[in-house]
C-alpha cells in the first residue's frame, strides 16, 4: 500500500486543493459550506520563542495544513478535489470506516534539529546529529459525539534533500544571526514514513454547555506512530478554560487533531472569543531517526532516553473566520547527555475559506 504513493503524489494533492478551492466550493454542497468550510492552517515553531540560549535542538519548524469540509465518504465526496479523491480510493485501508462526522487534511511541512553549538564544523559526538526533514501527510478523522479517531500517513526525506541548511541560513541571514557551521555533519539522504493513529474524547460530552459564555473542558489522547521516521506509543491529556469554547478537540498545534483540523459542530462563534490551554504527553520512543541516525547507512547517532515528557501552555483568540494560537513548550532531555531541556514555541494562524 505504502508503495503505491511517492512524495511527489502528495504534494501534487495538497498544490491540487491549494489551486482549486473555487472548484470544490462550486461542487460542495452548500450547507457543508456553510456548517463547516474548508481551513487553511499556518503554523511556525521556533526555539528563539523559548528564550535566549535556545539556538538548539528541534530549532525550528514551518507546517502549511489544508482542511476539508465535512464529508459524506473519502473517495466519492464532491467537496474533495479530483486528485484528493483519486490518492483516496489507494489509501482505503486507512479509512476509518462510517462515523457521524469525518473529514480530511493535507499537511505539508519541515523541521529542522541542531546541536547546541553552531560554531564548530567538525562532528560533535556527544551532541545530536544535523538533520532536516520534508514531509507531506494525508489525515483523515472520524468523529462520533464527544470521541474522535485520526490516521495520518507521513512521506518525506531526512537528509539534503530536505533543504534545511539552506532554509536556516536564508532565516538567519534576514536576523543577522550567526549561521551554523556544522551541517556537513547533517544525516544522509533516506526517504521516511510515519503511520500514526490516534484517539481522542473530551469531556464534558455536550459542548453545548461551553458554546455561549465561560466554561472549560478536558480533552484525552492515546494512540502511537510507527516508521523510521519516529516509531513511539504515546497518552496525554489537555485542559482548556475560557469564552465561548470551540466544541473540537484541542488548541494545541501538536496534537494531530488540534488547531481546527478535526470535524466540528454548531459553526462559528459570533463575536470574540478566547480561552487558556494547557497540554501534556508521555511518549515511549523505539525510533527518532533525528537522534538514532539513518536507518540503512552508518551516521551519527545520539544514545536516546526511551521515554520522553512534554507540557505546554498558551492562548487562542477566535474572531469570525480567524483563529490566532499561542503556545510553550517544555520537553524533558531526549538523550544522555543533553545540555538543556528542549524549549520552544509556536505560533498558529487558522483561517475558514
Amino acid at each position: 500500500m505504502l508503495k503505491s504513493l511517492a512524495l511527489p503524489s502528495a504534494l501534487a494533492g495538497l498544490l491540487a486543493m491549494a489551486a482549486a478551492p473555487a472548484q470544490a466550493a462550486e461542487q460542495c454542497p452548500a450547507d457543508a459550506m456553510r456548517d463547516t468550510p474548508p481551513q487553511i492552517n499556518i503554523r511556525v515553531d521556533n526555539d528563539l520563542f523559548g528564550g535566549r540560549h535556545q539556538d538548539q535542538g528541534y530549532t525550528s519548524g514551518a507546517l502549511l495544513t489544508l482542511v476539508s469540509p465535512n464529508l459524506v465518504d473519502y473517495t466519492d465526496d464532491p467537496c474533495l478535489p479530483r486528485l484528493a479523491r483519486w490518492v483516496n480510493s489507494h489509501l482505503e485501508a486507512l479509512h476509518p470506516g462510517r462515523y457521524e462526522q469525518q473529514n480530511m487534511i493535507f499537511t505539508v511541512g519541515q523541521g529542522l534539529y541542531t546541536p547546541t553549538d553552531g560554531s564548530r564544523r567538525d562532528l560533535i559526538p556527544d551532541d545530536r546529529p544535523y538533520a532536516a526533514v520534508l514531509m507531506a501527510s494525508f489525515g483523515f478523522n472520524a468523529r462520533s459525539g464527544d470521541r474522535l479517531q485520526t490516521t495520518q500517513l507521513g512521506l518525506g526525506v531526512v537528509g539534503p534533500w530536505a533543504l534545511g541548511k539552506q532554509v536556516q541560513q536564508a532565516v538567519h541571514d534576514v536576523l543577522g544571526d550567526k549561521k551554523f557551521e556544522g551541517w556537513d555533519n547533517q544525516l544522509h539522504n533516506e526517504p521516511v514514513f510515519m503511520l500514526t493513529h490516534e484517539r481522542m474524547r473530551r469531556w464534558p460530552a455536550d459542548a453545548s454547555v461551553n458554546a455561549q459564555g465561560w466554561g472549560w473542558d478536558a480533552i484525552s489522547h492515546y494512540g502511537g506512530a510507527l516508521g523510521n521516521f519516529q516509531t513511539h506509543a504515546n497518552a496525554g491529556g489537555e485542559v482548556r478554560f475560557g469564552w465561548k469554547l470551540p466544541d473540537d478537540f484541542g488548541s494545541t498545534p501538536l496534537r494531530p487533531a488540534g488547531e481546527n483540523t478535526a470535524p466540528s459542530r454548531g459553526g462559528r462563534a459570533s463575536g470574540w472569543s478566547w480561552h487558556l490551554f494547557a497540554t501534556t504527553d508521555a511518549a515511549w520512543v523505539l525510533r527518532d531517526i533525528t537522534l538514532d541516525g539513518n536507518t540503512f547507512r552508518n551516521s551519527h547517532s545520539v544514545d536516546k532516553r526511551h521515554v520522553v515528557a512534554t507540557g505546554g501552555y498558551g492562548v487562542a483568540v477566535m474572531y469570525g473566520r480567524w483563529k490566532f494560537a499561542v503556545a510553550r513548550y517544555h520537553s524533558t532531555r531526549e538523550f544522555y547527555g543533553q545540555q538543556q531541556a528542549p524549549v520552544f514555541g509556536s505560533f498558529t494562524i487558522s483561517r475558514s475559506l
